[in-house]
């Protein structure tokens, strides 16, 4: 039986990479589905904000197991990056900015900026691939913006009417286009786009429906 190589050079190493990354982007894109139960009435936006704050404390309860106790196994191993391992993962990032902006905003704006995290960051991940700190393709930003646009207007444009709500969906996905692409850095370090995404969006269409609402 073939054995991948360490350098993660052959075919079962390659298949093996495209196997964790499609599994990683699915668990991602499954973000959008935290509104489901407020956009189906079943629950109100304080019970938004009450699951999303459950998640967020199980969520640093796991970092905590696996960072300072030590606990590992199969789907930390599977799910994180080599980067992440001494560090705290994208998943919890992730949960963290969900929960912010559930939090800081009212539906019409959070929803919108849940989605081009959930949905957006995948498309980009799927169409290339880059380090950390590098910028992102010309055509992937493009698709990244077009993505994000689509999945906002249906909330924003409802919410704020099509002049308000189409500029604000598209100042919000520029925003996480930029947060995408354009890795922020900290002293040399790059941001998570986790983090930044979310807040790119959502101080953009804050913005325009704060000037123009």
């Amino acid at each position: 039986m073939p054995v991948p190589r360490p350098d993660g050079s052959g075919s079962d190493s390659a298949n093996w990479r495209d196997r964790i990354e499609l599994e990683r982007r699915l668990v991602h894109a499954g973000g959008a589905f935290y509104v489901a139960p407020y956009l189906l009435g079943w629950i109100d936006w304080t019970g938004t904000r009450i699951l999303l704050g459950a998640g967020l404390l199980v969520v640093a309860i796991l970092e905590f197991l696996r960072l300072v106790v030590g606990l590992d196994h199969a789907v930390f191993r599977t799910l994180t990056r080599p980067y992440e391992r001494d560090n705290v993962a994208g998943y919890a990032l992730y949960q963290l900015s969900m929960t912010g902006v559930v939090v800081w905003f009212p539906p019409s704006i959070a929803i919108p900026t849940m989605w081009m995290l959930a949905l957006g960051d995948p498309v980009s991940g799927a169409l290339g691939t880059n380090a950390a700190d590098e910028s992102k393709r010309p055509a992937v930003w493009v698709v990244t913006f077009l993505v994000c646009v689509a999945v906002a207007v249906p909330i924003t444009v409802p919410a704020f009417g099509t002049r308000v709500g189409v500029l604000a969906a598209v100042v919000g996905a520029v925003g996480a286009t930029i947060a995408d692409g354009l890795p922020a850095l900290i002293r040399g370090q790059p941001v998570d786009d986790n983090l930044t995404i979310p807040l790119f969006a959502a101080t953009g269409i804050w913005t325009v429906v704060a000037v123009l609402g």
